[in-house]
């Protein structure tokens, strides 16, 4: 009854949204509007338990005086402050909240991208290595388009920026839409096997 039960309801809702997609009716748009409402109100009970599995494991780092626990410590800091800030002034332009968003974290995740940038130039040295055919059209390519993209490239030929433009526009657009067309076989692939309950996994525990 454990399992059957989400199997059956997931078997179910699976259906009933294939039909709701290929059915123009404002039943069917109806039907729509009011699963996603039911969507909302569950994602704010997942938001409520996440909150709770964090706090926890936190916590339990705290008083067990983990390594890293200092992290823990700030963690529950910022959240239980950015929680109390959001709740008594609210989100608007000139909240609290809004205040360290803009002044903590935005330069924190630019500081962090700025980071990565240094490992995705040794990544791109290492990929870049012309020992192979293929290699060596990612080199030429990748060497064309920085130099387009770059004011001293048009310096050198007003020509790179034009082949730069093409070559992201024609042989990479088409690449990106052939795997966006594999993701979405995989997607539809996989969504069948949860719908007809071949894949198991989400239910969690054995299968």
């Amino acid at each position: 009854m454990q399992r059957s039960l989400p199997l059956g309801l997931c078997f179910i809702m699976g259906v009933l949204m294939i039909i709701q997609f290929f059915s123009p009716h404002p039943i069917s748009q109806q039907f729509f509007d009011t699963i996603i409402k039911w969507i909302r109100i569950i994602s704010a009970f997942a938001l409520v338990l996440g909150v709770r599995s964090i706090s926890l494991r936190h916590i339990e780092a705290v008083r067990r005086r983990k390594s890293g626990y200092i992290y823990s410590i700030f963690t529950l800091l910022a959240l239980v402050i950015t929680a109390v800030l959001g709740l008594v002034f609210g989100i608007g332009p000139k909240a609290p909240i809004r205040t360290i968003f803009n002044n903590i974290l935005v330069p924190l995740g630019a500081t962090m991208f700025s980071i990565l940038a240094f490992y995705m130039a040794s990544a791109a040295y290492r990929a870049f290595r012309a020992r192979t055919f293929e290699a060596t059209l990612l080199l030429i390519s990748a060497f064309i388009v920085m130099l387009g993209m770059v004011p001293i490239g048009n310096w050198i030929s007003p020509h790179f920026p034009a082949v730069a433009e093409w070559i992201l526009s024609v042989p990479n657009m088409a690449a990106k839409r052939g795997i966006l067309f594999g993701v979405a076989l995989g997607v539809i692939a996989t969504s069948l096997k949860i719908i007809l309950g071949i894949e198991r996994g989400w239910l969690g525990g054995r299968r």
